[in-house]
């Protein structure tokens, strides 16, 4: 199984072209393995403040949307162990909580996380594929 980065997410359903090839190679063999894909449950409300904010426009309800989601997605929930390792973190790690919780819930599962979020993978905090 693999953690996808919210940004993942809205690839996925929007514009896959984003996707690095090794990014759409390790999608494609998790959901070949039956591993599938995970995501923390703060991707959830990540993608509804994005779609607030008119950052990705959505032509079905953005319930309809989640719930998709949802049904593509282990949702993993966010842990006291988590929150834990979350604050963790070294100082090189981005201070956004999203991003601290996401990485904790890779840590935690012991998952990689799919990001292609340079400050993400240049802090080494968890493994992650890009």
């Amino acid at each position: 199984m693999i953690l996808v980065d919210t940004h993942v997410v809205v690839w996925l359903a929007f514009d896959q072209a984003q996707l690095s090839k090794n990014a759409r190679a390790a999608i494609n063999d998790a959901r070949q393995s039956g591993d599938g894909l995970a995501i923390s449950d703060i991707t959830l409300l990540e993608l509804a403040t994005l779609s607030h904010q008119g950052r990705i426009r959505l032509n079905i309800s953005l319930e309809s949307f989640l719930h998709e989601v949802e049904s593509r997605f282990v949702i993993l929930p966010i842990t006291g162990r988590a929150c834990v390792r979350a604050l963790g973190l070294p100082a090189a790690y981005p201070k956004d909580p999203a991003d601290r919780i996401i990485a904790a819930t890779a840590l935690v599962e012991g998952l990689p996380l799919l990001t292609a979020d340079r400050e993400i993978r240049r802090s080494r905090a968890a493994a992650t594929i890009w």
